[in-house]
């Protein structure tokens, strides 16, 4: 059974960074696309950011573009995404994702991504 862990959330003032962290366990990791959303209340799910099997490719959501590198280190199965320039925007709960399948190719389509993680609580104070 997959298991995300999220870490790394908290409470930051604006212009502050965060990193999260997100652990995986049952899977081999490395074929796996993953992926960091974010859910504010009253809002749907977002995507933030997405990194290919072999951390070759990334792409980004034009809101934290810029602000935010997605990364991973397959050795540890984690993947972590790291926050800069923080907003009030920002607010949310982060919840990392990894696609159902193995694949090549990026995605940002949330039906691709059928392991989620509880989500860690990310508050940024104006």
């Amino acid at each position: 059974q997959v298991q995300l862990a999220e870490s790394g959330g908290g409470l930051v003032q604006a212009g502050g960074s965060l990193r999260l962290s997100c652990a995986a366990s049952g899977l081999t990791f490395n074929p796996y696309v993953m992926g960091w959303f974010r859910q504010a209340p009253g809002k749907e799910r977002e995507f933030v950011a997405t990194i290919s099997w072999n951390g070759g490719s990334t792409y980004y959501a034009d809101s934290v573009k810029g602000r935010s590198t997605i990364s991973r280190d397959n050795a540890k199965n984690t993947v972590y995404l790291q926050m800069n320039s923080l907003t009030p925007e920002d607010t949310a709960v982060y919840y990392c994702a990894a696609t159902s399948r193995p694949r090549f190719s990026l995605t940002k389509t949330v039906t691709d991504f059928g392991s989620w993680g509880q989500g860690t609580q990310v508050t940024v104070s104006s």
